[in-house]
């Protein structure tokens, strides 16, 4: 009966904070509730400038981390363009020349298909996890949604853009709800912004995504997610350069 008397004051001694589920813990179950151990989603992406817009069809996979492929189905030009992660490696394959182009580290930082998603946000984003450390910033709402709001620092030498990322984390879904991404110099440079959080392949998704540039007023790229599933077997050498070019719609 002591014993637990004492256990029960030394639990009312910790800090909240102490108790409280760590920064990384929470970046790891996000990246978790977005992706599973594998996902498919079908999407449209539309690329919003002052003067056209555009707009191009996506089908994509992923398995755990280090695996993801991105598919372009329409518009008839673009159509089987795509996109290949295989760990820390990454290519593009471009039908019209018949060419597979090797995305090296310094082309992390470029658009993806014109659009303001970088290759970094779109095809590398697992490093999230691995490559950046995370320290708890505080509390915030997001779209009436109670968040976390955490900051990831990028470990040294570290192959990403982003010097720093802060996530707004929803506190009931796990859902990433808003990103800010920062430069080496910590300014802004782009924001993230989901909305419209529905369930899908039997988890919540936030099924449109917003990308505004920071420094080009009236630009913004959306994502929308028509379809998803979640945690369904599908192969490594799913994820290959012969896949890639071999995929069709």
């Amino acid at each position: 009966m002591r014993f637990v008397k004492v256990l029960f004051v030394m639990l009312v001694c910790i800090p909240a904070w102490a108790m409280a589920e760590s920064a990384t813990s929470i970046v790891k179950k996000s990246d978790q509730q977005m992706r599973g151990d594998s996902s498919y989603s079908e999407a449209t992406m539309r690329i919003v400038r002052p003067d056209w817009t555009r707009t191009m069809s996506m089908k994509s996979w992923t398995k755990g981390l280090d695996l993801s492929l991105v598919l372009v189905t329409a518009p008839a030009k673009d159509k089987g363009t795509a996109s290949l992660k295989r760990y820390r490696e990454m290519w593009n394959w471009l039908p019209s020349i018949e060419r597979v182009v090797k995305i090296a580290p310094s082309m992390l930082g470029q658009s993806w298909m014109g659009s303001d998603f970088t290759n970094d946000d779109l095809i590398n984003q697992s490093s999230i996890v691995v490559d950046y450390t995370h320290a708890m910033v505080g509390k915030d709402v997001f779209d009436n949604d109670p968040t976390w709001v955490i900051d990831a620092i990028a470990k040294p030498n570290a192959p990403v853009v982003w010097s720093k990322v802060r996530l707004w984390i929803s506190q009931q879904t796990y859902l990433q709800r808003k990103v800010e991404f920062y430069d080496e110099f910590d300014e802004l440079i782009n924001t993230l912004n989901t909305y419209e959080v529905k369930w899908m392949g039997g988890r919540q998704v936030a099924t449109r995504m917003e990308m505004l540039p920071a420094d080009k007023p009236g630009n913004k790229t959306e994502i929308i997610t028509h379809q998803a599933q979640f945690n369904f077997p599908i192969k490594e050498s799913f994820f290959s350069q012969s896949q890639m070019k071999a995929l069709r719609d």
